[in-house]
């Protein structure tokens, strides 16, 4: 898609947002050129919401403005890669993520921030560079230890040295599985779940515990947690 046809397509797309949700974003302006992520080389920015607050005893469309603004490039060089790059569909899901980033500065939240945070370290655990081993965290909190970062799921379980298991228990979609203890947890442990209903993609991390003096002694030292990863199996356990 050129650049004339990328902008007009756009600006259709945005102006198809209802009203209430466009109050306080000043104008969509789409700009030629390719954006790298600030620190993730191979990554591309597609699109940013620019805010400014200005002073006021509350929040609302008059005191939070936002600029959405889309960079023709990188969707070019995204597209270039993925041979089913759908442009219209992919122009839609970055105005909308970006409105959002603009809803949320008007409520002084910041959640679809943490998402992205945790997106960008969860890609740099894919390209076998250091990661903030607790990311998942700032994903959708989906309740009792489970995460959620677009599409990836986590189910946080805790252990005990003295008392480490042989296999690993876990429910999904109300059903029990097992797999085997990893051989090597670390202090933190990814383990990646395969073979789960509907090809989920779920990763157990598993959190070592450790006692109070442990982790002081270890911050005292500047000692980073150990963090390893392994892939296993998911296999269905009988129901009493």
């Amino acid at each position: 898609m050129n650049y004339a046809t990328f902008e007009r397509v756009a600006h259709e797309v945005f102006s198809e947002v209802p009203d209430e949700y466009r109050a306080g974003i000043v104008a969509l302006r789409v700009l030629p050129e390719v954006h790298r992520h600030p620190s993730l080389p191979d990554v591309y920015t597609m699109g940013e919401c620019v805010t400014e607050a200005f002073p006021s005893g509350f929040d609302g469309p008059e005191t939070v403005q936002s600029l959405v603004v889309l960079y023709h490039g990188s969707f070019r060089r995204l597209a270039a890669q993925e041979p089913e790059f759908d442009w219209e569909e992919q122009i839609w899901e970055t105005i909308v993520h970006e409105i959002q980033h603009h809803l949320e500065s008007l409520a002084g939240q910041d959640d679809l921030g943490e998402i992205d945070y945790a997106v960008d370290e969860d890609f740099k655990r894919g390209q076998g560079e250091a990661f903030d081993p607790f990311y998942y965290q700032r994903g959708l909190d989906l309740g009792e230890g489970a995460f959620e970062v677009e599409g990836q799921y986590f189910l946080e379980l805790t252990w005990d040295e003295s008392t480490r298991p042989q296999q690993i228990e876990f429910e999904w979609e109300d059903q029990p599985f097992g797999v085997p203890f990893p051989t090597d947890p670390g202090d933190v442990h990814f383990l990646q779940v395969w073979r789960l209903p509907g090809d989920a993609a779920v990763d157990l991390v598993l959190v070592r515990k450790r006692g109070m003096r442990s982790r002081i002694r270890s911050a005292l030292k500047g000692e980073k947690l150990s963090v390893t990863e392994s892939r296993a199996d998911a296999k269905g356990l009988s129901v009493d």
